[in-house]
């Protein structure tokens, strides 16, 4: 299991570092609300534990943003212990909220816990501009026309969409829509690409999907 721990204080941080790693998990860490929130998008974690009073991006902003593209669980610890800011948190898209000063057991157990729920779930939509994924119906619509794709083209779109503004490398690619590695020389991974746009983008004066050269692909809005 992988965790990211947020957390400005470096003592605090280092404890909490070894003492999950000690408890079985993968731990990576940050200690600004801007770096934390950057690699909760960038990797897939199974829990973060996220620090609410931060620098750069304090915790509140980190989980709002963060829930825009995925529904990591998260584990807030605050030393703020009101009504309002445990509601707020929660609200926000919190999984459970712990007061500081802590007991590191109460803490592994409240992990444990959430961990226990299941696979994360995926957002069963996601938006892009005009651009509608309905992932449970598998079903796809742009400025409200609807658009056929096959399975493969789908999950290629999918992925592209859920990491909205990353850029996957052929390499990324080939491995989640296909499941296996291909060699450098095998163009597979843009001939998909290509009948994807044909699709999505083509008809359209705005274009979603990127080729960032010498790296790979991107979908955003706005061309990286």
């Amino acid at each position: 299991m992988r965790l990211l721990v947020i957390e400005d204080e470096p003592k605090t941080l280092a404890y909490l570092k070894k003492g999950l790693e000690e408890s079985g998990f993968v731990v990576d860490t940050a200690r600004t609300g801007t770096d934390g929130l950057h690699l909760a998008m960038s990797d897939d974690y199974d829990l973060l534990v996220l620090d609410v009073m931060l620098p750069g991006l304090d915790g509140w902003t980190v989980v709002e943003r963060l829930r825009a593209r995925k529904s990591t669980p998260v584990l807030f610890l605050s030393a703020r212990d009101d009504l309002d800011d445990r509601i707020h948190g929660l609200e926000l898209g919190g999984d459970d909220y712990l007061v500081k000063p802590f007991a590191f057991v109460e803490l592994l157990a409240r992990i444990r816990t959430l961990l226990r729920r299941g696979p994360v779930r995926e957002m069963e939509h996601l938006v892009v501009g005009d651009l509608e994924i309905d992932v449970i119906k598998r079903r796809v619509r742009r400025g409200g026309v609807r658009i056929d794709l096959t399975s493969r083209e789908f999950s290629l779109l999918h992925l592209l969409a859920r990491r909205r503004g990353e850029i996957l490398s052929r390499t990324q690619i080939a491995s989640y829509v296909w499941d296996m590695n291909f060699d450098s020389d095998t163009n597979v991974v843009e001939v998909a690409v290509r009948r994807l746009r044909a699709k999505v983008d083509d008809p359209f004066a705005v274009k979603f999907i990127h080729t960032v050269r010498g790296m790979g692909y991107v979908l955003d809005v706005e061309k990286p």
